[in-house]
């Protein structure tokens, strides 16, 4: 239960680390137009990616327009580890593996959670299969101790009957040799 609870708080602070809005500390109030082509824009990467339909290429220092039939741009526009798309100082290789591993955890976690609830609720107390293997077997031992009783009287009749019982009151007993 501690380790789910770990769990839960590492992903959530994992969540607000990534929501937080990072800022490079410049501030400036002048944004492209948004019909302003991304290839038209010449300066720096901060320059191309204000406008987010734009991808930034470090081995050509070209603004290029995002590719978007493809999820990733593709090796040939430009390689994934030269790749910038939202802010300057991250990477597609160093996005995709980020938001990959933030995803396994999410997902393991929820496992987790799910298995954990899953498990408290069976064990939290006897289920029908459990309760009726009890009856059957308090019933089965009831049948027996009757069985048994039955058994001990009929012996003890039979005993009373040819005189082997010692504290009986009856008339003929054993005869004994000395």
């Amino acid at each position: 239960m501690e380790f789910v609870q770990l769990s839960s708080s590492v992903v959530l602070l994992l969540a607000c680390i990534c929501c937080v809005p990072v800022s490079s500390g410049e501030s400036s109030t002048s944004t492209p137009p948004p019909h302003q082509a991304c290839s038209s824009i010449t300066g720096s990467c901060e320059e191309c990616l204000k406008n987010v339909s734009c991808l930034w290429c470090y081995t050509t220092n070209a603004c290029l327009d995002y590719p978007v039939r493809n999820i990733l741009p593709p090796s040939k526009l430009c390689r994934l580890s030269d790749a910038r798309w939202g802010v300057c100082w991250v990477n597609f290789e160093a996005l995709i593996i980020a938001m990959a591993v933030v995803g396994g955890i999410l997902l393991i976690s929820i496992t987790i959670c799910c298995c954990c609830c899953c498990s408290r609720k069976r064990s939290s107390g006897p289920d029908r299969d459990e309760e009726r293997m009890a009856r059957r077997r308090e019933e089965r031992m009831q049948r027996s101790d009757e069985r048994k009783s039955e058994r001990k009287t009929k012996h003890d009749e039979i005993r009373k009957k040819y005189g082997l019982l010692s504290n009986s009151d009856h008339p003929y007993s054993r005869f004994e040799n000395d």
